[in-house]
């Protein structure tokens, strides 16, 4: 018996010993973001992680209004990163989120299947057999259709009854958009500028006239409910500084009008 307390008590010093070596354990900080953020938020994550040792950043990227409905549920995050401000004031009205910042924006662009020659000009749009859009409610589904609204008075009035006789699919998020082209299930898609950048080579950017075109501001917030309040301020304070900023430049965001 004493023999087999000896051995049970030296096997727990070992393993002491071992979990000593280790270190704590990893602390997960947990960012919702907009599926168009999905390679600048990586890259940003591992700036964190390299800066805060034990820090493990694990991404959600989806549709800002999929974010949004997780959150709602009880959904454990940090961080929430959206693709327009509709959603944003919605978790701040209810209480989930903390106050907002704008970070960055981004243009909406057509992108186009790389054999279509056709389409040569926002114009032609009606000229594609088969268009994918976001969902209404879904951030860019929401700017598409501010978009068109606004093509009427310039392109007429029936423009955007064109369009939409063309449009075969309303995805979730903007990247399912984005790849019904690059899949050759659709000529050609209204998406992020950031989006067409990251299928570079892949689809053809067409481009939509300024006085046309809406312009995507992205808000970031912590969560009040925060299982890591301090590591979610951290985060927020990565993504808005120069070295965040300068990544999101580079992914092809851009600085929003009242930055």
């Amino acid at each position: 018996m004493l023999r087999t307390c000896r051995a049970l008590l030296a096997t727990l010093c070992l393993a002491r010993g071992a979990g000593a070596l280790a270190g704590p354990p990893a602390q997960d900080l947990v960012v919702f973001e907009a599926a168009s953020l999905k390679e600048a938020f990586a890259a940003l994550a591992v700036r964190f992680e390299n800066a805060h040792p034990g820090v493990h950043v694990v991404t959600n990227a989806a549709g800002s209004q999929e974010l949004r409905e997780q959150i709602e549920h009880g959904a454990p995050a940090d961080v929430f990163a959206s693709a327009d401000e509709r959603h944003m004031h919605a978790l701040v009205t209810a209480g989930w989120a903390g106050t907002p910042a704008l970070f960055a924006c981004n243009q909406p662009v057509v992108v186009v299947r790389n054999d279509l020659a056709a389409l040569k000009t926002f114009a032609d749009l009606p000229r594609a057999e088969r268009i994918v859009v976001g969902a209404p409610e879904v951030p860019i589904g929401a700017y598409t259709n501010r978009i068109l609204d606004r093509a009427a008075a310039k392109l007429g009035a029936a423009f955007p009854a064109r369009v939409q006789a063309k449009i075969v699919s309303r995805e979730l998020n903007v990247r399912q958009v984005l790849a019904k082209v690059v899949l050759g299930e659709a000529d050609a898609a209204i998406v992020y500028r950031t989006d067409a950048l990251a299928a570079r080579g892949k689809v053809r950017v067409v481009e939509i006239p300024s006085d046309i075109n809406v312009t995507a501001a992205y808000p970031i917030a912590s969560l009040k409910r925060a299982p890591n309040p301090g590591l979610a301020a951290a985060f927020v304070g990565l993504v808005r500084s120069p070295s965040g900023t300068a990544v999101l430049r580079e992914a092809g965001f851009v600085p929003c009008p009242t930055q």
